[in-house]
């Protein structure tokens, strides 16, 4: 990889490029920080609202780029710089801390932040000093066509306030998720909603109601700090398993998990898909759980755990975060922000059917192994060991 200082730039090689986020929490108070992109022309500004990408609206120019929570370890994005219409000519990539007026936090907070430009087989990274920051927002870098050819800029430049002053400053009209609710502009003039749901207190819940026919592909992704940097020992990386218990609505109880080959179906009962098995932390899609939301109706509830199945248990060092997405809806995020070091097993949240309704529970309770957890909530599941082939 190769390393810029501040205002430093070099060409980005091939038109198919990702740009990865990573950081870690500092010492003190859990931070919760988002990746956002913004698609400018030659004025600095936005054409529209659809040029913010981020959690909420994960694609820009008609799928050009690409919002992902497994791309780096804490987020990124694909580019297809072939497929970016004329006008824009910059891609500003930007991290922000999350409610962070009402939190008073900053991005002091984060530490070994780094963003990293990918493209055949070359890397441009960029690490801002952020020990002093006194922003609770950043860009990063940004990607921008220079005669003909795309180069990366390493910007570091701090920017007060958070998301929506930031999402402002290049044009975009943020909603106000306080105000009063005037009546419904037309689908052109709708703002945009930078809202996220994080459960970070015990037993907080939320609910949603489905905006259509169903929820959707509901995605639930499990994220953490990989060991890269020595944190769980030596070099090695820790393998982190994400899995559910499930119960169908006509009684049908069981689990999915890598852990005994059990990685499920997304077709068919029990409408739960494992879509791999990250046993290094160096798969970029990580750990991730499909349900399928056109059959919410066959669902009664699914417990999402996290199992560390190889290494000795270090939850404290793996700024675990496992996010919920579906379509229109906004993400819930919950983060394993504690940790019992002497259990391999954390229940993370509970997902139930209530009444049509998606409900999400926090757990964040550690346990010795799944068998534990399934009598802690009641599942009533026969246990037997198991191993992955």
């Amino acid at each position: 990889m190769t390393i810029l200082q501040q205002g430093g730039n070099a060409p980005v090689s091939g038109t198919r490029v990702s740009v990865g986020f990573s950081w870690a929490s500092s010492s003190g108070p859990t931070v919760d920080a988002d990746a956002s992109a913004y698609l400018l022309t030659a004025l600095g500004k936005v054409r529209s609202d659809a040029d913010m990408v981020f959690y909420n609206q994960p694609d820009g120019a008609g799928g050009a780029v690409r919002f992902g929570t497994t791309i780096g370890e804490r987020g990124g994005f694909d580019v297809d710089l072939s497929r970016l219409p004329g006008d824009i000519e910059r891609i500003v990539f930007c991290v922000t801390i999350h409610d962070a007026q009402s939190r008073r936090q900053t991005l002091a907070l984060l530490a070994d932040a780094e963003i990293a430009v990918s493209g055949d087989g070359n890397t441009i990274g960029y690490r801002p000093i952020l020990s002093d920051a006194t922003e609770a927002a950043m860009v990063f870098g940004e990607l921008y066509l220079r005669n003909g050819q795309w180069k990366f800029r390493a910007v570091g430049q701090g920017f007060n306030g958070g998301l929506a002053p930031l999402a402002r400053s290049f044009g975009i009209d943020v909603a106000e998720e306080a105000a009063p609710s005037p009546p419904p502009p037309p689908p052109s003039a709708t703002p945009v909603r930078l809202s996220k749901v994080t459960l970070d207190k015990p037993g907080q819940t939320v609910s949603l109601e489905k905006k259509g026919a169903s929820f959707g592909e509901i995605v639930v992704n499990l994220n953490w700090s990989r060991g890269r940097k020595g944190l769980f020992g030596g070099g090695n990386a820790i393998d982190l398993d994400l899995g559910c218990l499930f119960e169908l609505a006509d009684g049908r109880k069981g689990v999915v998990q890598a852990l005994g080959n059990v990685f499920g179906s997304f077709a068919q009962p029990p409408y739960i898909a494992l879509s791999g098995d990250d046993r290094t932390g160096d798969v970029s899609q990580g750990e991730t759980l499909r349900i399928n939301g056109g059959q919410w109706g066959a669902m009664r509830r699914i417990a999402i755990f996290a199992n560390i199945y190889a290494g000795v248990p270090n939850w404290t060092q793996t700024d675990g975060v496992v996010t919920v997405t579906m379509p229109d809806q906004p993400p819930i995020e919950v983060r394993m922000t504690e940790g019992r070091n002497d259990r391999r097993l954390c229940g993370v949240v509970l997902i139930e059917n209530d009444g049509g309704r998606l409900k999400a529970t926090r757990i964040v309770d550690y346990f010795r192994d799944q068998q534990v957890l399934d009598e802690h909530l009641g599942w009533g599941l026969r246990w037997a060991a198991g191993r992955k082939d």
